[in-house]
């Protein structure tokens, strides 16, 4: 078939796509309908072609990337795919945000919706009347980019005869990571946004209050995430109004811990014990990335693994101000 004779080499990364589309363009997974090989992505063909075991018990060696040229060329590749497993195990940002937009410029300029012209209250337009406007323009400023990821600090010899399945559970460690990285660049973005609302308490302490206040007056919106601090969601999970008899058999048959109003709670240790981030996943935020997963193919390719740096290149732009608010005190 077509995939055992393609010529792999470091030009498949510098196509301006991942070195999987690349593959796919010369290698298209729908020939293989009705075949053995249907499922399989064309990286993954590759991998079956020089027989590259990347998992389970008898995975092989890193060695084995590098026993013909063509097959090195897979290994960058590799990394970033066990790296994406890391990021995607934790998975924070993505439960957050409201879409994902990829560039392929470090200038991006997103839109406003300016929230100081929209009114959703319902109401009905007479004859001859003009429809209430809603104002889209673009954003005065770029979105700002940042680079998160590792540096790479072992010799080929190091880790040759290691097995893959081991040493991708160590490069998923640098994925989460870069996971994390993204989640406190994000939470600063809704935190700083231009619209964002700040509920105070009502003591020197949070309350179930402070909550019921919030949450009333979210709309139009609805509260599906709360971000806070570790001792702060201790303090929530022992209020009175999360410790009844049906929250409480909710707990242990699931091992979901009770939230206010439903919301999905993610902790980070950014954030003060007296303050939380809320926020509508739905409206509130847009990610930005340019590129997925990069690696340094070319030192990656030529064992040069000494200082090799994986890292991605993201930013994240509020869309609706008021679709995220800060109760309490944040500043840690």
């Amino acid at each position: 078939m077509a995939f055992d004779n393609i010529k792999l080499e470091k030009g498949l990364y510098t196509t301006g796509k991942s070195f999987t589309q690349a593959l796919e363009e010369i290698d298209p997974s729908e020939n293989y309908k009705g075949t053995s090989l249907e499922g399989l992505d064309a990286y993954e063909r590759q991998l079956k072609r020089f027989d590259i075991k990347v998992s389970g018990a008898d995975s092989d060696t890193v060695s084995k990337f590098f026993a013909t040229t063509d097959s090195a060329a897979l290994f960058p590749e590799y990394v970033s795919r066990a790296v994406n497993a890391g990021i995607c195990d934790e998975n924070k940002v993505e439960k957050i945000i409201a879409t994902t937009t990829d560039i392929d410029s470090f200038d991006y300029r997103s839109i406003s919706v300016g929230n100081d012209n929209i009114d959703f209250a319902l109401s009905s337009v007479s004859e001859g009347e003009a429809l209430p406007e809603f104002n889209i323009t673009l954003k005065d400023k770029l979105t700002k980019l940042q680079k998160h990821g590792k540096m790479l600090v072992a010799s080929y010899e190091a880790v040759k005869f290691q097995r893959l399945d081991l040493f991708t559970t160590v490069l998923k460690k640098i994925g989460t990571y870069i996971s994390n990285c993204e989640f406190e660049q994000a939470i600063k973005e809704i935190a700083s946004a231009e619209g964002t609302r700040e509920f105070s308490l009502n003591s020197s302490d949070i309350t179930f209050a402070d909550f019921a206040n919030a949450w009333a007056q979210f709309q139009p919106y609805t509260m599906t995430s709360l971000i806070m601090n570790h001792n702060c969601l201790a303090k929530i999970i022992s209020m009175p109004e999360f410790r009844d008899s049906v929250a409480g058999l909710n707990s242990h048959a699931t091992g979901n811990a009770v939230t206010p109003f439903g919301a999905e709670v993610f902790t980070t240790q950014s954030i003060a014990n007296k303050g939380i981030i809320a926020l509508d996943k739905n409206y509130a935020i847009e990610k930005v990335q340019l590129g997925g997963v990069v690696t340094e193919f070319d030192k990656l390719i030529d064992r040069q693994l000494e200082r090799a740096t994986i890292s991605t290149i993201v930013g994240f732009s509020s869309i609706y101000g008021d679709a995220g608010a800060v109760i309490g005190s944040i500043e840690a």
